[in-house]
């Protein structure tokens, strides 16, 4: 119902010179929509109070309202002539709309309201539309778009996550906004949290992870108390770039979130060794930004120094877990292995305070626009590895943009993993022949058939000779024939 109007909306952006990429794309649109996503709520808030004989205290309101400026109308029928349109349009959003909205930071109560969501997204946002006149028509499109019902949400939920799946295409690291969906719920289902848990994540990016661990979750004949709980006292999460914490705000509201749990915050900042038992949560479900360098002072919030961001953030999820707790994390296949002191120091620790029980190796091209293989670890808080099952998925192709991992690909792991079986894909190590000074863990399959050895140089010449030999031998019977 609404492919239409996304694409409408696309092709006006295409024609505004202020925005130039799909990241541009989905930004704009994502401010756009978080206010038309209000105005609804706002609307629906105001006929319950209506019902109950209660006064309701707008969020936003006065000429700020999305029904004054951005789609006023008279009888129902959209009003052109109370209509801002061109300049004067781009000046009330550039001097007007967002600093009003960025000062809802101040008066928000704590990072779980609504007001510290649109204090957040206009602090760090800027509208850029140059042309009021383009502007004017993507407005009278985004009102026509309705967040009333859950099937309603869960299309407008859908069309945006195709939007954030092409701007990690487009960008340079396709795993910074997105990780592929087949993967997380693989993850989230091996993990399978309950109700009643809380689940983070340190590493938000588009919130893709807590979006389908909501999706795990809900049930439509779930009880009130249930509902209550998934809505406020379930999903938790930081996030340090401004773009991807507005995506995930909107990706979480879009699948039905009302105010999500995310704080715009640099989660390596926070000494580890501060963490509190209130601090903790039961699940984690992270795919941490890889490479990164990060600064000396970063580094000592963490035991274990190291410029590898997905090394702290590691450190980070082991402290932030309870006893008990259960993570899955994705992280470079090198971790597995490398020699250098922060990573067997690290393994050591993650072997040493958790049972790390299972690693889940995947395939080069997972990870749209991500040029390193990647491991799945899952772990358990408590008590030390003493087995480990590995699973090397190999989905029987090149996977690429037009050819991307799928459910399927991953039904296997997921069967498999639940009784820990063996096979031509997955096997067992037992910890005591790992070795103790380096903790190698590299993915090495000893079900994988044997490859035939090289052939010697000489063997090589004497093959290309023999070939020829035969080759000038048909060519002159061919020359006998003529």
């Amino acid at each position: 119902m609404y492919e239409n109007a996304f694409n409408a909306i696309e092709k006006a952006l295409r024609a505004e010179e202020g925005i130039s990429n799909e990241l541009d794309y989905v930004e704009q649109t994502s401010w756009l929509l978080f206010l038309k996503y209000l105005h609804d709520l706002e609307s629906d808030r105001r006929d319950r109070a209506e019902l109950e004989g209660l006064d309701y205290a707008p969020i936003i309101d006065g000429r700020f309202r999305w029904d004054r400026w951005a789609a006023p109308k008279l009888n129902g029928v959209f009003d052109h002539n109370a209509a801002m349109t061109g300049d004067d349009l781009v000046r009330f959003v550039d001097q007007e709309l967002f600093p009003h909205l960025s000062l809802f930071h101040d008066r928000a109560t704590g990072p779980d309201t609504i007001e510290y969501k649109i204090g957040e997204v206009f602090t760090e946002l800027r509208s850029k539309f140059r042309s009021g006149y383009i502007l004017r028509d993507v407005l009278e499109i985004v009102d026509g778009l309705q967040f009333k019902t859950q099937d309603d949400k869960h299309e407008l939920s859908s069309l945006y996550e195709t939007r954030i799946r092409r701007m990690g295409n487009a960008g340079r690291n396709g795993g910074e906004y997105y990780t592929p969906r087949p993967l997380i719920r693989a993850m989230t289902r091996v993990v399978n949290p309950q109700i009643g848990e809380t689940i983070y994540d340190g590493a938000v990016g588009s919130a893709g992870f807590l979006c389908e661990a909501y999706d795990h979750l809900r049930r439509p004949d779930m009880s009130a108390t249930d509902y209550e709980t998934l809505q406020r006292r379930t999903f938790y999460g930081q996030e340090k770039k401004s773009l991807a914490y507005v995506i995930g705000i909107m990706n979480m509201v879009l699948h039905g979130i009302e105010a999500p749990n995310i704080v715009h915050a640099n989660t390596l900042n926070e000494n580890v060794m501060d963490i509190q038992e209130k601090d903790r949560h039961d699940i984690i479900l992270a795919n941490p930004p890889f490479g990164g360098g990060e600064r000396r002072e970063v580094q000592q919030n963490f035991p274990i120094k190291s410029g590898e961001t997905a090394y702290l953030f590691l450190q980070h999820f082991i402290r932030k877990l309870r006893a008990g707790g259960r993570a899955a994390v994705v992280i470079k296949n090198t971790f597995l292995s490398n020699t250098d002191n922060a990573s067997v120091a690290l393994r050591r620790e993650l072997l040493e305070a958790c049972n790390l029980h299972t690693i889940l190796d995947c395939p080069q091209g997972t990870f749209q626009g991500a040029g390193v293989k990647t491991v799945v670890l899952f772990f358990q808080k408590g008590e030390p590895t003493r087995r480990i099952w590995y699973y090397q998925l190999d989905p029987g192709r090149s996977m690429g943009k037009t050819n991307p991992l799928n459910d399927d690909d991953m039904a296997e792991f997921v069967a498999l993993q639940r009784g820990f079986v063996t096979g031509p894909k997955s096997w067992v190590v037992d910890m005591a022949d790992v070795d103790a000074a380096t903790f190698d863990l590299s993915v090495k399959n000893p079900n994988a058939p044997e490859a035939e050895a090289l052939c010697s140089p000489e063997e090589i010449i004497d093959a290309i000779l023999a070939r020829d030999a035969e080759t000038s031998e048909i060519f002159e019977r061919i020359r006998g024939l003529l």
